[in-house]
């Protein structure tokens, strides 16, 4: 049953080996989980899942590879003696609790009547005094008020959610489609060269336990700077005109690159890049950068990259006077060409789906710019474009 789990894994895209096969069977073996679908469930992600971003296809692929696990219950009574069972059940009583049950005539007549009003109800029923329920006074369900009975069903006060697999909590995981803020960090993580610069405010436990054994067991404490992302990242938005429809998730990127970047500096633009950009949208026509400032204050080895649909007249991008909102003296590709040179790696993030970037012309004149180093804002997009500049 787990080699054919498997193949239904790889079928979904999920790239599991037969390492994290024998890694869940060694687990089952071993008893780390037992009886439990839920358990099961949380388990077998560890071992066969290493990419949060499968998530959403792992949940897809157990419910339809185990939808009769539901029946698991089933299969445990049938392999497990019932006189083990209600010995195991009555290890868990108090004294108290037992003599409760006792005031119904014990506990085989507690079961033989439990069973008995099953097969008399024929749907659900809360509230009362008799049926199997919820919220009633009736010694059988769930979020009742009788001192004594059976509680059918997961714990009570709505503590344990439905299938975790049927919700699909991780369905936004998905490399195909638009990120949230949090699906943007995860694959901004990939963008990582770790750093310890700053004060030593961290313990360094190796190190305190070497140097605590070398001086004979007297604590001997050390100290290291705290790690931070030391890369730096230099972001370019567009802003305005097409880009309003996208604001939403440039926010969703800005927000998740402030808290995954140490280093991390931005700027606006409006449509493509020339002479000056801004970091004030309302008073962009009086307070710009030059790019030439920005070039020399920011040193070669920040990551550039830009955010916006490349969709304009390609006359904003190949000539003088093109920009639609001032007189811009070279073209646009000219500036771009100075800023590669300058900065070994750039990306252009764009917005818009990959599949519909032939309908515009200025797309192909931007990729053909970057080198086709332009990549759609979908997590597998991201992580591609992180992979370049981690290159």
């Amino acid at each position: 049953m787990l080699v054919n789990f498997f193949h239904c894994l790889r079928d979904v895209g999920i790239p599991v080996t037969t390492r994290e096969l024998l890694d869940l069977l060694e687990g089952l073996q071993r008893h780390v989980v037992f009886g439990s679908v839920d358990e099961f469930y949380y388990f077998s992600r560890t071992c066969m899942v290493k990419d949060e971003k499968y998530f959403d296809r792992f949940d897809r692929a157990f419910a339809l590879h185990f939808e009769e696990l539901e029946a698991l219950d089933d299969i445990i009574e049938a392999l497990i003696p019932e006189e083990w069972l209600r010995a195991e059940f009555l290890k868990q009583l108090s004294e108290e609790e037992k003599a409760k049950i006792e005031t119904l005539g014990g506990l085989e007549k507690l079961i033989e009547e439990f069973k008995k009003r099953l097969e008399e109800q024929k749907g659900r029923h809360q509230g009362g005094n008799k049926w199997v329920g919820t919220g009633g006074t009736s010694p059988f369900g769930q979020q009742g008020y009788h001192p004594e009975g059976i509680r059918v069903g997961p714990n009570g006060g709505n503590k344990k959610a439905v299938k975790v697999w049927d919700r699909r909590e991780y369905k936004n995981l998905d490399d195909s489609v638009e990120l949230g803020t949090r699906n943007i960090k995860v694959a901004l993580r990939r963008l990582r060269r770790f750093a310890r610069t700053g004060a030593a405010d961290e313990l360094d436990l190796d190190d305190t336990i070497r140097s605590t054994a070398r001086n004979a067991g007297l604590l001997d404490i050390k100290m290291v700077p705290e790690r931070h992302n030391a890369v730096k990242v230099l972001l370019f938005f567009d802003v305005g005109g097409s880009m309003d429809p996208h604001v939403k998730v440039c926010e969703e990127l800005f927000s998740a690159a402030r808290t995954e970047f140490k280093h991390m500096e931005y700027f606006y633009f409006h449509n493509f890049i020339y002479e000056s950009v801004w970091k004030n949208n309302i008073r962009r026509h009086n307070e710009r950068t030059p790019l030439l400032d920005v070039m020399h204050k920011y040193s070669h080895d920040y990551k550039i990259i830009f955010i916006g649909d490349a969709s304009m007249s390609p006359y904003e991008i190949l000539q003088p006077g093109g920009s639609v909102e001032h007189w811009n003296e070279e073209p646009g590709a000219a500036w771009m060409q100075r800023l590669r040179e300058v900065y070994d790696k750039v990306v252009w993030i764009n917005p818009v789906p990959r599949e519909d970037w032939h309908y515009t012309h200025s797309v192909g004149v931007v990729r053909e710019l970057l080198e086709e180093h332009m990549y759609p804002l979908t997590l597998k997009g991201l992580e591609d474009a992180m992979a370049y500049l981690t290159k």
